[in-house]
Formats: structure tokens, sequence, C-alpha cells
């Protein structure tokens, strides 16, 4: 099957995508390709990003098309991919309106926010402080009230268990608990960060007059929060990654404490983080079998065509429902030739349906087939 945006660009969208890329096979992403498989070969007329799982966000890897652009400035003169990724979006957007208004877009924002490492400015993370003291079992149960409250989990749910390999809080040594909390005050800034320049993108599309009528997905995670960390976090994940994790004792990272989250670190919170973050489910990234492994929030908003306005949906659905989903909303029917290409169906379920009656039955039977 063709994807999804080589399908739009070829009904007359114009496309874009920024930021995280890890679609690209290793041994074909090199400065002579083939490049058949990065963004611009699969449907994307412009693309501006990193490829990979991961980038510095402070000085990451950029690629504008198939070639490497260097960074644009520097930490010191507040220089943030982040909000880098986020000019370039707002750009591309307007000049797509100026230039070619009548046509429709189709954009691919993708940061590499709240990916490890953890990067954000001092300021974002310091206005967190003392909100995660508590340590992970009680933001847990924090968590899994206020879900209730929200409704958007049954006023039945059971909290699951703790599974004997992720640490107790309790069990933390005392010299190390304010280091952990930071961890988690450094991650939460980092989320706000990222939400604060998806809203600049968000706020240009309603200065353009076109936010009411864009369908937007706000996929809140690629999958569940992650366990990478270690059981004590790291201040540089590749340390662990190299097997020298006992370098990382509680003195080394209490001594580098005010540092994370800064451009000399390359950071990652504590496992018990991440548990407490895929509240209410069993484990974490890195364990299929459960969903607090694969599971991630979605937000839908599309003014002009939902009627409905802050309510929850409950139907269950797959990342791979997306794509039948835009589709269906820009009346395009799923192709059966793609630049002479058979194509074969596609094997995801519109979610149409659902948008404007919360009670609709559900469409999909089995999560993957």
């Amino acid at each position: 099957m063709a994807p999804l945006p080589e399908i739009l660009r070829l009904n007359g969208y114009c496309t874009a995508q920024f930021g995280k890329c890890h679609e690209v096979p290793v041994w074909e992403a090199s400065p002579v390709g083939p490049f058949d498989r990065w963004p611009t070969g699969s449907g994307f007329e412009h693309f501006y990003g990193f490829l990979g799982g991961e980038t510095n966000q402070w000085y990451p890897s950029i690629h504008e098309g198939t070639h490497i652009v260097p960074t644009p400035a520097t930490p010191e003169e507040g220089y943030h991919f982040m909000a880098d990724i986020t000019d370039r979006a707002i750009d591309w957007v307007r000049q797509q309106r100026l230039l070619a208004g009548s046509k429709p877009f189709f954009m691919y924002f993708a940061p590499g926010a709240t990916h490890a490492p953890h990067h954000v400015p001092k300021e974002w993370a310091d206005k967190y402080k003392g909100k995660f003291d508590q340590g992970w079992h009680k933001v847990r149960e924090e968590t899994f009230a206020r879900q209730k409250n929200l409704g958007v989990i049954p006023q039945d749910c059971e909290l699951t268990k703790r599974p004997g390999e992720i640490p107790a809080w309790s069990d933390q040594a005392a010299e190390l608990k304010p280091v952990l909390a930071r961890q988690m005050e450094v991650y939460a800034g980092f989320l706000e960060f990222t939400d604060h320049h998806t809203g600049r993108l968000i706020d240009a599309l309603d200065q353009l007059q076109v936010l009411d009528d864009t369908l937007i997905f706000y996929i809140i995670g690629d999958n569940g929060a992650s366990a990478e960390g270690t059981p004590q976090g790291t201040f540089n994940e590749v340390i662990p990654l190299n097997g020298l994790n006992a370098i990382e004792t509680a003195d080394f990272l209490t001594a580098r404490i005010d540092k994370l989250g800064s451009p000399e670190s390359y950071n990652h919170y504590a496992v018990g983080w991440a548990h407490a973050m895929d509240t209410p489910y069993q484990w974490t990234k890195q364990v299929a079998s459960h969903w607090g492994g694969t599971r991630n929030g979605t937000i839908v908003h599309w003014p002009r065509s939902i009627r409905g306005k802050g309510e929850t949906r409950h139907q269950f659905h797959h990342v791979i429902d997306l794509a039948p989903t835009i589709l269906e909303t820009a009346h395009i029917p799923q192709p059966y030739i793609v630049n002479s290409v058979a194509q074969v169906p596609m094997q995801g379920v519109s979610m149409l349906y659902s948008f404007d009656d919360p009670k609709a039955a559900e469409r999909r039977e089995t999560q993957y087939l």
C-alpha cells in the first residue's frame, strides 16, 4: 500500500513532514541514499527533521529534504529543536496558504519531544519544583483519581499492581530521591514546553483562518512511557547502553542534579516514573504484551465538522486507522493502483463514525490483522 502522503499528494494536496522520521532503514540513511523510503520519497514534498529514534534537542542532526544542514544557532543563543521545527512548520503553512491557497494541505508534525533525551530550558523545569517529591507511587494514585474524575476510565476501574521488577519509591536512598524528583520536573517541563510550541502552530492555523476546517489528530506518544532510563534514571542514557551503569552512583547523579535537561546532559527518568506515566495499566514501553507498553491517548479537533466539544470517546482503534479516517474525511477513495502498482486493501478502519456518536458500536474487532 502506498504511503498516505503519496496518496494525498497525487490527489492535489501539499504535503510536508517536520521532526522525527524513524522509518528510513539505517542502511539507506547515508548521503547517497537510496532516497525512495525517505520522507521526500514517500509523498512528502518537504521534510525538515531528523532520521532515527531520537536526537539531541540542543544539538540535533537535521536534514532538509535529503541533505544534512547545520543547526541554525546554539543553545546559548536560545536554540532548541522543538522551537525550530515549530518555526519551520509555521513558515511552511503560511507559504502554502499564500501561494497555493486553493489546495488542501497535509502536515505530519512529529517532535523529538518527549522522547529521551529530556532536554528543556531550566526555567520550564523549575515550574515543577516540588511537584514530584511524593514519589512515583503517589503520583500514580493521584493520576488514577484524576482519570476517574475526567471520565477517562470507568468508575469501577481498579489500579493495576506494581510488578516486583519495578522498584518501590520507599526503597530509594534518601540522598537519591531529590535526583529522582528532578528527573520528573525536567520531563514535565519538557512536556509543557512541547505543548507550548505545538500551541504556537495551532495559533498560526487560527490566524490563517483555517483552524476550524483543519482536521487535527494530536497523538500523545508513540507507545507507553519508556523504561529505558534504568531503575534509578540516568544522566546520560548512553552510559547504561554501554554497560557502564556502575559509574552512575548516587553521588555521581547528585553532583549533576542541576544539569539535568541541559546541553551537558543526555538524561532519562527512572523506570518508576515510566510506570506512573502509564497509569492505570501494567508495565511500560518495552513490554508490548500489556497496555502500559502500547496504548496512547489521542485528541481529535475539527470544529467545523465535529459537533461535540470536550467529549470522550471509548471506541477502540489502532494507529493504522488514521489513514482510512483521513481518506474518508477528505472524500478520497482508497486507491486500487498507485504509480502503476496494484494496492492491497488497507487494514485500518475509519474512525469517522464515532466523531458525532459517542455510543456508536465499535467497528474494530481485532487490534491488527
